[in-house]
């Protein structure tokens, strides 16, 4: 095998592809701002106690492991940024208040999400930490939607979800860690026949309520069909009142539900969307409420935030088109650089074509040149 051939769903990204993430990274981190995110930046590798701290078999599984040179422990690379930012908002800011952060940076999978998917994600996220109520679980919604809007992605769809409806169905039966992995599998699959199966000595309105989770998809009257169906408990009748308060301040956009969705990381614990766009075969955005992923840092605290792949997103939303740029002649004289320098420092682009390259097409759209003109470097329209 040639050496300079990479490891399987691992790749370069050249020019264009490579322009598109960047402009969109500015565009997505500066809608962030708007709403008063500030950026952090954590380290690609850490300690793996800390790194898989709170996050379940899945993301141990997804991570890449290896021995620090320098103390000997081991080190994992991050799978998904989320854990390192409540491991910043508990013990680096310490605030008391609301924390509202947003990150983006490459995170690397030990196996690729799906058939065709990258190992290697740039992962863009937002996340509101400190605040309980269902103001936060909007907001990080419309910040999300915002952000496909700025992508000029559309028309999406919003999926909606909530992790205590199986939960409330599950608690209190002794089950062991397979049979509830068993029963996620098969709820995830819409598996009703193992469900009957993995179901038969539940008391009945728990085992009545989770099949009948299998059907509970489509618009909002799943919500009312979910409230005949399934039983009156605490958590169940909180949840479905959420995803309605929810649904209704999402006006203008295509609303689903699935109430057995439990696709995405284990730590969810509330409140949970996935948002759809055409040509994308899975969710391009996936977040939620994860209350419980601080509490291993020793600051359990109120948090929702969403997560999106930078380098799936430019697949499936149109390309912008290229920045005009200015075609410029080489020199030395001190006249022709003083008037390329004073170009650039106005925002422009310019492209000083190589002694024996004039014919060249480059990556830009030059759509005007630098030309000399009675004594006097100006530019004219190509």
């Amino acid at each position: 095998m040639s050496a300079w051939v990479l490891p399987d769903h691992i790749a370069d990204v050249l020019p264009s592809e490579a322009r598109h993430i960047e402009e969109l990274r500015r565009d997505l981190l500066d809608a962030a701002r708007g709403y008063g995110y500030e950026l952090v930046m954590p380290p690609l590798l850490e300690h793996l106690s800390s790194l898989l701290s709170g996050t379940g078999q899945t993301l141990d599984l997804q991570t890449f492991k290896l021995v620090d040179q320098l103390s000997g422990r081991t080190l994992g690379l991050r799978a998904d940024s989320t854990p390192q930012v409540a491991r910043i908002d508990a013990h680096l800011l310490n605030r008391q208040g609301v924390a509202r952060l947003c990150y983006c940076g490459p995170v690397l999978h030990t196996r690729p999400a799906a058939p065709h998917a990258t190992r290697e994600p740039l992962q863009l996220g937002a996340e509101i930490y400190g605040h309980a109520g269902l103001e936060a679980d909007l907001e990080i919604l419309q910040l999300a939607l915002d952000s496909l809007s700025a992508a000029k992605a559309g028309p999406v769809t919003v999926d909606l979800a909530d992790a205590r409806i199986v939960s409330a169905l599950l608690e209190g039966l002794s089950l062991s860690a397979a049979q509830r992995d068993a029963v996620h599998e098969a709820l995830a699959a819409k598996d009703a026949s193992s469900l009957q199966a993995l179901t038969a000595a539940w008391p009945a309105d728990r085992r009545s309520g989770m099949l009948a989770l299998v059907d509970l998809y489509g618009d909002a009257r799943v919500l009312d069909e979910a409230a005949k169906r399934l039983p009156a408990l605490p958590l169940i009748t909180e949840a479905l009142s959420n995803l309605k308060w929810l649904a209704s301040h999402l006006a203008g956009i295509s609303v689903t539900f699935d109430l057995a969705d439990l696709r995405g990381y284990a730590y969810y614990s509330g409140m949970r969307f996935a948002i759809l766009v055409p040509g994308a075969a899975d969710a391009v955005v996936r977040g939620g409420r994860y209350d419980e992923v601080g509490a291993v840092f020793g600051r359990k605290r109120p948090a929702v935030g969403f997560s999106l792949d930078l380098k799936a997103l430019v697949g499936v939303v149109p390309k912008p088109a290229l920045r005009t740029a200015i075609r410029a002649p080489w020199g030395e004289a001190p006249e022709l650089r003083a008037a390329v320098a004073r170009l650039r420092s106005q925002g422009e682009t310019v492209v000083c074509v190589l002694p024996g390259h004039e014919q060249e097409i480059d990556e830009f759209n030059c759509d005007r040149v630098l030309v000399q003109a009675a004594g006097q470097w100006v530019v004219q329209a190509i």
